[in-house]
């Protein structure tokens, strides 16, 4: 039975982006002795090394402790010393882990020093965000906005989890390669809901590549990619066993409980995971006092995973997530309202979303030089109903109404191997999608689908000391069907470089990155597709060109960073429903600067970071209405975070600020976008001797701001009341392990 340790979960840095030290470079290590597994996590997540080992080889070991500044290969080899198991390196920052050799003789062997060096891993991005699971239990997320609190060059509009979009420099999330558990999403649903909602509390990753992003990101990765993965039973037990996890919440600000149990084994190469959320609760106020409308809790959400292992590495694993929310909204879900409609339009309406995926993974856990394959099979669905009204007929007041369905879904995989060529690795693969989007009501139906087969490849060297490079190269086909039946077939290349130079070898570093992608033709949103578009000579293919240059300083815990960024997205589909522009396309160009400054000690840190970014469409300053599943404006952002333990009592504390600036960068006739400035601060206290009992107090909103996301609809017209966040809200939670 086998098992793999990934360590590339990074700690929360003080950095803007985090950022990898070259893996020979010396370390602070600060290890306890501990169970072999925890201690393989615990080096993975300071140094970013893969380490893979058979799943039994860790357990009833215990590691040695590592204490000291030493090179991670020295830490490690300290770390493994006396438990019985050895290593081997596989590649830049990669080992694996095997039983120490035995003599025959039955004597005990002894083993000289051994001497070890390894290769600087490859650039892990350009621009490249991680949020680890370190960083998720600081967090302690509601939604995925509070996933992405404290990255100012990532937004997410709307207050309420079933409406809100992800946008990365002020793209919008579904013109990046978007994948749950290497599954491809396409949630093009309806432009007042969500794109992909997610549970946070499933969360063990988050990955953002912004702008700059590799061929085996999959396609779409117009202007990046996000990546999440989702908690395996590995991530609750180091070796065989059982156990359960429980979590409960109550915010004060509508009353909302929010309850999640999950159950976890592993027995000799079996492994399961049950996970279970369901939260309720009243409309919530904002910071004015009022209610806002349409922003009930009820949610409830399900994770299954299923993974055995053989002796021999092979790795096969199933898993099931599962989404859904069905409570009234406003009448235009991510809106809280519109002065000037119809009185007979109602303020809400209920709206049912269900989003699902369900994957199929193998990989290798014991992989060679030339073989670490990985297979994913996947398929992603998501739903949603509303009823649609119509004007009432004659003297009545009452409007009629009929239910709207739409639905997306994918089925997709992807087939690729890891060669390790000395220097570093080469990826290469194939990978492909089928999407397809529909929406029926009584008076009509409507389909889109699209099909795509791609083949990339993409090295992660590093040639000489000091430098690290990535570059690579994917060509796709793609064959594309309208609503009318008619269809039509393109293709196109895509390519990336990247790289990190050391000025001053674990001090300055110097990055940059360049890529020009090919996205194919997008589908358009359900609710808005019409039967008889003419699509004349057909859609255009989206294209995409992104640049990125910065720099890195550390020194002695404290970190300095800062680089430019520009993204152009030519011919980005912007559908409408009239027969004639099912074919309307925009241009996009995302331009600006980000910087951060931080210092972290042994058990805390403080960061500050700062972003500008300017988006146009077709030349003027975007808007969130042009902008639908396009772009929103961003404007200058800054965040502030910072937390600190004390060992001694199990307790952390700690706060972050946002404060969001007016932007006055709008089209003529529209209202500047009025900033904001918001406080959150928690405390959280661990009690082991009581089942690993976690007690935990946030306060967020503390000065009871009223405000909407920068990112959320509306705010430019004088006739929408925006989609305001919660006022204060005192957050309690409890949770336990056994």
């Amino acid at each position: 039975m086998t098992s793999t340790a990934l360590g590339a979960t990074l700690a929360a840095l003080p950095a803007a982006a985090q950022q990898t030290a070259p893996a020979d470079a010396p370390a602070t290590f600060s290890l306890p002795a501990q169970p072999l597994r925890s201690a393989l996590d615990a080096f993975s997540r300071q140094t970013g090394w893969q380490i893979g080992y058979p799943g039994t080889l860790t357990d009833g070991r215990t590691s040695r402790p590592v204490s000291g500044s030493m090179p991670p290969a020295k830490a490690l080899e300290a770390l493994l010393a006396g438990t019985g198991v050895t290593y081997r390196l596989t590649g830049p920052a990669t080992a694996t882990l095997a039983p120490a050799p035995v003599a025959s003789s039955g004597d005990t062997m002894a083993l000289g020093p051994v001497s070890v060096s390894a290769a600087a891993p490859a650039p892990g991005g350009p621009a490249q965000i991680v949020i680890g699971k370190e960083e998720l239990e600081r967090k302690n997320p509601s939604d995925i906005r509070d996933v992405f609190a404290g990255e100012p060059g990532v937004r997410v509009g709307s207050s309420v989890p079933m409406s809100q979009k992800v946008y990365v420099n002020g793209v919008e999330e579904t013109n990046l390669s978007v994948s749950i558990d290497g599954s491809r999403q396409n949630n093009k649903v309806f432009h007042h809901n969500g794109t992909t909602l997610i549970d946070p509390v499933f969360l063990k990753t988050a990955r953002v590549d912004a702008g700059v992003a590799p061929a085996d990101a999959g396609p779409g990765a117009l202007a990046g990619s996000i990546a999440y993965e989702t908690k395996d039973a590995r991530d609750f037990l180091s070796g065989d066993g059982i156990g359960a996890f429980v979590k409960s919440s109550f915010g004060t600000n509508g009353s909302v409980f929010t309850n999640s149990v999950a159950g976890y084994g592993r027995h000799k190469g079996l492994e399961g995971l049950g996970y279970f959320t369901y939260g309720k609760g009243a409309r919530f106020e904002s910071g004015d006092g009022n209610k806002v409308e349409g922003t009930k809790t009820d949610l409830k959400s399900g994770l299954g995973k299923v993974a055995y292992e053989t002796d021999a590495g092979h790795r096969f694993q199933v898993s099931y997530e599962r989404v859904y929310d069905d409570a009234p909204r406003p009448f235009r879900a991510n809106v809280g309202f519109i002065s000037g409609r119809p009185s007979w339009e109602p303020r809400v309406r209920d709206y049912t979303l269900d989003r699902q995926n369900i994957v199929f993974t193998y990989t290798d856990s014991l992989p060679t030089d030339l073989w670490n394959p990985k297979l994913v099979l996947a398929y992603g669905r998501t739903d949603v109903e509303t009823p649609i009204y119509t004007r009432p007929v004659g003297s009545s007041t009452v409007p009629g109404s009929y239910p709207g369905k739409g639905a997306t879904s994918s089925l997709n995989g992807k087939l690729e191997n890891v060669f390790n060529v000395g220097m570093g690795t080469v990826t290469a693969g194939s990978d492909f999608y089928v999407d397809r989007a529909h929406y029926e009501d009584q008076t009509m139906t409507a389909l889109e689908r699209a099909r795509n087969i791609g083949v990339y490849g993409q090295a992660r060297l590093s040639p000489v000391e000091r430098v690290r490079l990535s570059f690579g190269m994917r060509a796709d086909r793609q064959w594309f069907e309208g609503t009318t039946g008619e269809d039509w077939t393109n293709g196109g290349v895509s390519h990336n470089v990247s790289g990190e130079f050391d000025i001053l070898p674990e001090h300055l570093t110097a990055k940059a990155g360049w890529s020009r992608s090919w996205g194919g033709v997008q589908l358009a949103e359900n609710f808005i597709m019409n039967p008889v578009w003419r699509y004349g000579a057909g859609p255009q293919p989206v294209t995409a060109r992104n640049l990125t240059a910065g720099l890195v300083g550390r020194y002695q815990g404290f970190t300095a960073e800062g680089r430019v960024f520009r993204t152009d997205l030519d011919d980005v589909r912007a559908a409408r429903f009239a027969a004639g522009s099912g074919t309307l396309t925009r241009d996009v160009r995302s331009k600006g600067y980000e910087l951060g400054v931080g210092y972290a000690w042994d058990t805390g840190f403080v960061r500050a970071k700062y972003a500008d970014i300017d988006v146009t469409i077709d030349g003027l300053p975007a808007d969130s209405d042009s902008g639908t599943y396009i772009a929103t404006p961003m404007g200058r952002v800054y965040t502030i975070g910072g937390a600190h333990t004390i060992p001694k009592w199990e307790l952390t504390f700690g706060a972050d600020v946002e404060i969001v600036l007016d932007y006055n960068k709008v089209q003529a006739g529209q209202r500047p976008l009025k900033g904001y400035e918001t406080v959150n601060l928690f405390v959280e206290h661990k009690i082991p001797q009581y089942s690993n009992l976690t007690l935990r107090a946030d306060v967020r909103n503390l000065f009871d701001e009223t405000y909407a996301d920068r990112a959320t609809y509306g705010q430019e017209f004088g006739t929408v009341t925006p989609l305001y966040q919660p006022g204060r809200t005192f957050l309690l939670t409890a949770s336990a392990t056994f």
